[in-house]
């Protein structure tokens, strides 16, 4: 047996370039570079490795380690989980800012492999810098934060052990049920030790990514449901995206005539004007996909796993006699609510049981019922789009503004704050990757980063980021990532003047926006004085970008089109919005627990409210 004597991280970098994915005949590597920042913790180890073998594996310099891993998931997550980066840390807090990318990236079940570096395993110089102290065992640290967020996690104490625990990192990675964040911690001396590792470890590997079928009985059982049933419906989430499903769903719903329902995550799985695409479904949702929620007999999940917004914190199914068939690559979404389980891949599964239901459609009156809903809630779409609030632009006149002039295939990429809500609702999402939304984890910060991902993924399209200003200050520090990078994003930044969303909420909940303003302290101890005085503009000047403050619609069309002709440099475009003007809800309602006693009437009647929606909530055996 050949062998290479190479240092842990040196046989880690050169390992990974290594990897390739396949699934229908298409090959292609599977980490597209590393992100990285260096310290005392990885800077004489991954740091070396990277330098030798620039050539092999392309190093991304971040400004924040949890900004990095939100790149990597925006990335992976544009290229349908098939490819991703790996994000290296030092040790202490730069290995924990990664924690809130890796609840990120499980959450949402998207891989990204994280090496953040460790303390001395030998611990001979222990307690050294930044290192966390127990009174009960030496055999813990920092990273041992990482294990209830990862989906696989290990600590590399010998070089050898690599050879073992890199096979099953990329297993978990490139599982699509298992995915998520993978982390590998690396103590720094264990980095810098040289083995003779064998040389095979260094050959082309590719790993086959298979089209899991649904267990014959099953998909049977399933037709029989739904020739059976007279009210369908089809709650299509993120699984259609990743398992490139779109033509296949188009072609069911199409022979059978069964309208769909999309969540934050499948939205854009249907054309937003396919006759029998309702839009968004739960509590986001739109009035005729809630209503034909709540009466349907039958529900199809596709890919998605009921989040409390796609159930509307289960009350949006209704129907006393309703059941559920999911089609789902992990066991446990495709279990949920008592289904029938089709625990297989989307896209094969789609076509296999439109085979077992040719001949059969639904109701014509049902199928017209859709159409009319999908025609419907374009004009309310348009009407929301057209209102012209003064002085200040309202926010869903800023949506319709940005979705008019965007093409087809430029991307709108959201995460946190009340625009995920109105976007669900009001963007007209006419290729499936031309909207990003961030919702399992709903990550403030999340915007700008992730931004700078999708344009990574694919550089010929215009990415459209739209953020909040609690969510810009919160990390706005990638624009000089863009910056450096010569990458050209559109972040259209809405100020707000504090937390609009939660401000929102809080009203409905009877506390009047409490905390969600930023205003100065005023006398009376309250921040409650006048607004602060943040120049938002001048911030993202100062990071490099292209600045262009407006106040009207007529100058935000006029920016729209200057940020058009601007390239090789990020854009922001900064607007003032009326806070006060919403998008309403449609038919719905988000299980938020409010206060059972207090002395204010406010709190007092929306608890009352509370208790009669809570009657509305059912469990689905």
């Amino acid at each position: 047996m050949t062998t290479q004597r190479l240092t842990m991280a040196q046989a880690l970098i050169h390992a990974l370039a290594q990897q390739y994915v396949s699934r229908d005949g298409h090959e292609h590597r599977f980490f597209a570079g590393m992100w990285g920042i260096f310290g005392h913790g990885n800077v004489a180890g991954i740091g070396q490795a990277l330098q030798q073998y620039a050539g092999e594996m392309r190093y991304h310099q971040s400004r924040n380690e949890q900004a990095q891993v939100h790149a990597a998931v925006a990335y992976a997550k544009h290229k349908n989980r098939l490819q991703t980066f790996a994000c290296t840390s030092s040790i202490g807090p730069g290995a924990t800012n990664m924690l809130t990318g890796a609840a990120l990236a499980t959450v949402n079940r998207i891989p990204v492999l994280l090496l953040p570096g460790d303390i001395f395993a030998t611990r001979r110089q222990a307690p050294v810098l930044q290192q966390l102290e127990s009174e009960h065992t030496q055999d813990i640290g920092v990273n041992d934060a990482f294990k209830p967020v990862s989906r696989y996690w290990d600590r590399i104490y010998r070089p050898e052990q690599l050879i073992a625990a890199l096979p099953e990192a990329m297993r978990v990675l490139i599982s699509p049920a298992e995915t998520g964040a993978v982390t590998l911690c690396l103590p720094q001396d264990t980095q810098a030790e040289a083995y003779d590792y064998p040389s095979e470890m260094f050959e082309k590997r590719v790993w086959h990514i298979p089209r899991a079928r649904a267990d014959a009985g099953m998909l049977q059982q399933a037709a029989h449901w739904i020739r059976e049933s007279k009210a369908p419906i089809i709650v299509a989430g993120g699984g259609v995206h990743y398992s490139e499903a779109h033509l296949a769903l188009r072609a069911f719903v199409e022979e059978i005539g069964i309208p769909v329902g999309e969540t934050q995550a499948g939205k854009g799985s249907l054309p937003y004007d396919h006759p029998f695409n309702l839009g968004a479904v739960g509590a986001t949702g739109t009035h005729g996909a809630n209503i034909m929620a709540r009466e349907a007999d039958l529900v199809i999940g596709i890919g998605t796993r009921y989040s409390d917004f796609t159930s509307a914190s289960k009350t949006a199914f209704q129907n006393p006699n309703v059941r559920f068939i999911n089609i789902n690559v992990m066991e446990m979404d495709s279990y949920k609510h008592g289904a029938l389980p089709l625990t297989a891949d989307a896209r094969v599964t789609l076509e296999e049981l439109l085979s077992l239901l040719m001949g059969y459609q639904t109701d014509a009156g049902y199928q017209h019922q859709a159409r009319q809903f999908n025609a419907e809630w374009d004009a309310e779409v348009q009407r929301l789009y057209d209102i012209r609030n003064t002085p200040l632009m309202s926010q869903s006149e800023v949506v319709g503004l940005v979705n008019t002039f965007a093409q087809p295939r430029d991307v709108v990429l959201c995460a946190a704050g009340s625009l995920p809500g109105d976007l669900h609702k009001l963007w007209r999402t006419r290729e499936a990757r031309g909207y990003h939304m961030e919702y399992g984890y709903s990550c403030m910060g999340y915007e700008i980063a992730g931004g700078l991902g999708v344009k990574l993924a694919d550089p010929s399209r215009e990415v459209y980021v739209m953020v909040g200003d609690g969510s810009f200050l919160m990390m706005n520090t990638e624009i000089v990532t863009m910056v450096q990078e010569k990458l050209k994003v559109t972040i259209v930044l809405l100020d707000n003047h504090g937390y609009a969303s939660i401000g929102g909420l809080s009203k409905s909940v009877g506390s009047d926006g409490f905390g969600t303003k930023y205003r100065y302290r005023s006398e009376d101890d309250h921040l409650a004085g006048d607004t602060l005085p943040i120049d938002f503009a001048l911030n993202c000047a100062s990071l490099g970008a292209h600045v262009i403050s407006v106040n009207t619609h007529n100058e935000l069309q006029a920016a729209l089109q200057e940020a058009k002709n601007v390239h090789d440099q990020p854009v922001c475009i900064v607007v003032e919005v009326d806070r006060r003007v919403r998008v309403p809800g449609y038919e719905s309602w988000w299980d938020v627990a409010i206060a059972q006693v207090s002395d204010n009437p406010d709190v007092q009647a929306a608890r009352v409210d509370y208790e009669e929606h809570q009657k509305q909530q059912r469990t689905h055996l």
